[in-house]
């Protein structure tokens, strides 16, 4: 799963536009022009595509968190040079502020079962002996499990409320995403 991929699914779940899309790379520190966030967002087999660095990807989901969280005190992260599918999840779980039975009933959903061991073994640093990589169908499922809880029109009213909300809000990034799992 290229990191194209991730951008263009978290961009359909959220319901971003290309200023969300912006001020998500803004709230990292970084700026980026609606030209670049277009060429990250085309399909590879058309001619103005861009790929999407690690470097890049990192920028993202870091303002990603600090869009949804609140900025954190003092100096901020760093973009990571190297990205890996663990380092997408973690970021992604921290942004959402998902707990593992969060993370569990969404891949659930999709067809995937893990145990709680399982599931943290993809959180730990990959020197831990329990450390598992995560697969990109894993990535791939965590994404399509978001998109059927916050996207599909067959969900129940109280998420239709949820996205409506979060659109009236626009285009302050924040929604109750959370809140989904509480009652869904």
């Amino acid at each position: 799963m290229t990191h194209n991929d991730v951008l263009r699914r978290v961009r359909y779940i959220f319901d971003f536009d290309d200023n969300n899309m912006i001020e998500v790379f803004a709230c990292a520190d970084h700026a980026v022009s609606r030209e670049q966030v277009c060429a990250w967002l085309k399909q590879e087999t058309d001619p103005g595509f861009e790929e999407l660095d690690d470097r890049q990807m990192a920028v993202f989901l870091n303002g990603f968190i600090n869009a949804r969280r609140g900025r954190r005190d003092g100096e901020q992260p760093a973009p990571e040079d190297t990205l890996t599918n663990n380092m997408i999840l973690i970021k992604l779980r921290i942004a959402l502020e998902l707990q593992s039975d969060d993370v569990l009933a969404l891949l659930e959903e999709t067809g995937l079962t893990f145990s709680k061991h399982e599931l943290t073994a993809l959180f730990r640093k990959p020197g831990h002996k329990h450390y598992r990589r995560c697969e990109d169908q894993v990535l791939r499922g965590l994404l399509k499990g978001l998109q059927m809880r916050l996207r599909d029109d067959t969900q129940s009213d109280a998420t239709t409320e949820i996205k409506s909300e979060k659109r009236s809000e626009q285009p302050q990034v924040r929604s109750t995403v959370h809140d989904v799992w509480k009652r869904g």
